[in-house]
């Protein structure tokens, strides 16, 4: 039995890939011997901070990852988000150890920081649809993070580096879609030994289709997710049901004061669980956002309950769903948005495209496929 190293660094607010990183150690232990090493962004004092991010480089994660590699000695390391307390150390130790290395790259904020310069981050339009991006607001500098320019500095020289490593043919990466596969060939990445493998996401799905009248969105909380025109789009709709808004983020405390309204419901932070089972008796899930976005969690989740997605057709999310699929608008068309929640009250036709989603979604992301895959990453040289 081959042994596999997993290796991920937490965000501090749970999301979709850390919860996608959860269900797959659990699949792939059931196959293989498996090992997790977690790191948290908790590092203590100001030289170990500064040096972490001056250097994109953690001595002491290093030493812990070089002891559990001698004490594991896996076959295959498995490595998922290194920012930052993980840190890209990490990958010259798997190296010079000769262990077959895998990175999946769960989003594409790493096209965001690869330089210093605005210019080289943003397209023509002067907006990045991988981080929304404003290069109107930032014309010199490209600050990516709104609030500071010195954590700027860190992630873009961290964006630097990691760049570099990833496209060092010696390095297996996995993406979660052929967009994604597309998107890097486009950018001109040399790396050639790319993989294309869905997050492996099944919530159980064994409830019933219900006649609870609501919709759901269940994410971050900000601008770029585009709530704002979501709630929007909605409230000028002629759609009878409630919008429940699951999540937290900068924009929870303005959006919770400018918009109350009886349809409205703001639920806060809920952990998964609590999460899928608001889902599961739910009409629909919706989301409006602005980014090319990896996997989609809330939507694959739903789809495996057999509960209807709204989205716009951005990035890879229609890959996870039937061709002409009905409930899919122009991304920043929210005049389209709305009209598909004018739509929602005959719940007749959500019934029957949310079993559709969900037979669609079992038949291509199923454990099978999703282990054929793997398979034939880990055994290939």
């Amino acid at each position: 039995m081959k042994k596999i190293l997993v290796v991920h660094n937490k965000y501090q607010n749970i999301g979709g890939e850390d919860i996608s990183v959860n269900e797959e150690i659990k699949l792939l232990s059931k196959f293989y011997k498996v090992d997790v090493l977690l790191f948290e962004n908790n590092v203590k004092g100001f030289l170990n901070l500064f040096f972490t991010f001056l250097f994109s480089n953690n001595y002491k994660s290093n030493r812990i990852f070089k002891n559990k590699v001698e004490e594991f000695k896996p076959d295959v390391i498995y490595i998922h988000n290194t920012w930052f307390k993980a840190s890209l150390g990490i990958f010259k130790i798997s190296k010079k150890k000769n262990i077959k290395t895998i990175l999946k790259i769960h989003n594409f904020r790493y096209h965001c920081t690869k330089s210093h310069l605005s210019k080289k981050h943003v397209d023509k339009n002067n907006y990045c649809e991988a981080c929304s991006f404003d290069g109107k607001e930032y014309k010199i500098y490209n600050k990516y993070f709104d609030d500071s320019y010195l954590k700027s500095f860190f992630v873009n020289l961290y964006g630097k580096r990691y760049i570099k490593l990833i496209n060092d043919d010696s390095l297996h990466l996995i993406l979660l879609t052929n967009f994604h596969r597309n998107f890097m060939k486009k950018n001109n990445y040399k790396n050639k030994q790319i993989y294309v493998v869905p997050n492996y996401i099944l919530p159980s799905s064994n409830n019933e289709f219900n006649e609870v009248n609501y919709i759901v969105y269940a994410g971050r909380i900000s601008k770029e997710k585009g709530l704002e025109e979501l709630i929007d789009s909605f409230l000028n709709s002629s759609c009878e049901m409630i919008l429940k808004i699951i999540g937290d983020g900068p924009l929870l405390k303005n959006l919770k004061e400018n918009y109350k309204n009886k349809n409205i419901q703001f639920l806060g932070g809920l952990n998964n669980d609590e999460t899928l089972e608001i889902i599961s008796k739910s009409k629909a899930v919706v989301t409006a956002t602005k980014l090319y976005e990896g996997q989609p969690t809330l939507l694959c989740e739903a789809s495996a309950l057999g509960i209807p997605s709204i989205f716009p057709e951005t990035g890879g999310i229609a890959e996870f769903f039937p061709k002409h699929y009905d409930l899919s608008f122009e991304q920043h068309n929210y005049k389209e948005l709305k009209n598909i929640f004018n739509t929602l009250n005959q719940s007749k036709d959500l019934k029957a495209i949310g079993k559709e989603n969900k037979q669609f979604y079992f038949e291509n992301f199923n454990e099978d496929n999703y282990l054929k895959k793997m398979e034939k990453l880990i055994n290939d040289n």
